[in-house]
């Protein structure tokens, strides 16, 4: 008997989630059962794929790094990472400022339900946690960026995802060195990371046997955990400009892929499909990054010079999906509470949600600090952040859920073209999932 594809398996167990998740909202102690017996296994998985994204970066990147040969092809690459990126990232915030002002999902909210949902939100205290997370934001000098880029410990940054930046920084620096020292010096160091390289992939394709009961317990844990479904129902037209904004993103990434590298659209999806369905299921693109680099690599055929390079600083600066949604609840904020935005103001939204997105953490939730960066750029009132937080707070999760499968996906398109455009795009390596097990 064929055995299920992996995807299949995994939509199995997201839907299995949702309808075991409906069905112990109508229980007095479900929501109790679900976090004392569920969602600790949902946790767990999530804390291994987040466990392995370091090493998984390190040993991939020198690897990636060191068998270029040649550091003008190391600077060829990272030119045209960085500038498909920002264009990536523009056009998703085009496309979702041009939806939301078509479409006006803030216009003719009844002021009984924006009363409802600021009494509901705006004390909530993962409401007030961005607010003080964004003021640190704002207190940064211009160029504390790429300050905070170069690390003065590598293992301390080894030691916290949150800093994966700078471990891209001291992996990018030792790939170089071992590339100037020369082959026969650099032969023993470059072995080891090799052979680090291979270990961290098969802890993926272990870790990932595990991912259609993972997605039940997350799915479950976030339906019971669901905000009141009056106040998500009253929030369906901005939601639907988010996901209409997002949908059209991919169509963007299959259109690109498919002019550029001549790949199918539905083959592209279904190859990276269980990526896709973990970065809905986890909202985080930093935990779906090894997966994200094993599909990518072994099943579409990106060569691991490209992926190690390109995915790991996707994940930290490419948040395509979280721009596009910081443009269009800006704006959807902004009509609600009859704020008013010229054109200038709307321009100062693109730039904005650009930077921001660099800087934005591949965490759950990190594009709402962002959000409140964006609405202070453009003169938004301090005193009513906090309202226009509460505004959309209800149906954040689930549209964060969305937002990372375009984060993901954008960060596997640029990988394709970057590859495609230096002759690195090639034939699959698919290895065997269970590997030598019984040896």
């Amino acid at each position: 008997m064929r055995k299920l594809e992996l995807h299949w398996q995994i939509m199995i167990g997201m839907t299995a989630g949702i309808l075991v998740g409906l069905a112990l909202t109508q229980v007095d102690c479900g929501k109790q059962f679900v976090a004392n017996w569920i969602q600790p296994i949902g946790n767990i998985f999530v804390k291994l794929l987040k466990l392995i994204a370091i090493p998984l970066i390190l040993a991939s990147l020198v690897k990636g790094v060191s068998d270029l040969k040649d550091i003008s092809k190391f600077k060829s690459i990272g030119f045209r990472t960085v500038i498909i990126y920002m264009v990536t990232t523009l056009v998703a915030i085009t496309i979702g400022l041009l939806l939301v002002n078509i479409v006006q999902p803030g216009k003719g909210i009844p002021a009984g339900v924006i009363e409802k949902l600021i009494d509901t939100y705006s004390k909530d205290s993962a409401v007030t946690s961005k607010l003080q997370e964004a003021s640190l934001h704002k207190e940064r000098g211009p160029l504390q960026f790429l300050e905070e880029i170069v690390p003065d410990n590598a293992f301390f940054a080894m030691s916290d995802n949150g800093l994966m930046l700078q471990v891209i920084f001291f992996t990018i620096f030792l790939g170089i060195s071992i590339l100037l020292i020369g082959e026969e010096k650099g032969k023993p160091l470059k072995n080891f990371f090799d052979s680090l390289n291979e270990a961290v992939l098969k802890m993926v394709d272990l870790i990932m046997l595990t991912a259609p009961v993972a997605v039940f317990a997350l799915l479950a844990s976030v339906v019971v955990s669901s905000s009141n479904p009056d106040l998500l129902l009253a929030l369906l037209k901005y939601a639907g400009v988010v996901v209409l904004g997002l949908s059209l993103m991919l169509i963007f990434y299959c259109i690109v892929i498919y002019l550029f590298t001549g790949y199918r659209p539905l083959n592209f999806l279904s190859k990276l499909s269980p990526a896709q369905l973990l970065a809905f299921s986890t909202s985080s693109s930093a935990a779906t990054l090894p997966v994200t680099m094993e599909r990518v690599e072994e099943h579409i055929g990106v060569d691991s010079e490209i992926t190690s390079f390109v995915l790991p600083v996707g994940a930290t600066v490419n948040m395509d999906g979280t721009s596009l949604y910081q443009g269009v609840a800006a704006v959807f904020i902004s009509q609600a509470l009859s704020f008013d935005l010229t054109f200038a103001d709307q321009l100062t939204i693109v730039f904005t949600a650009l930077l921001a997105s660099i800087g934005s953490a591949a965490v759950p939730g990190a594009g709402m600090v962002m959000l409140v960066i964006v609405l202070e750029a453009i003169g938004f009132p301090s005193d009513k952040l906090a309202i226009g937080l509460a505004l959309i707070f209800a149906v954040d999760r689930p549209l964060d859920m969305c937002r990372t499968v375009v984060n993901v996906t954008g960060d596997a398109t640029v990988s394709m073209l970057v590859a495609k455009s230096v002759g690195k795009l090639g034939k699959c390596k698919i290895k065997n999932w269970c590997g030598d097990l019984k040896k």
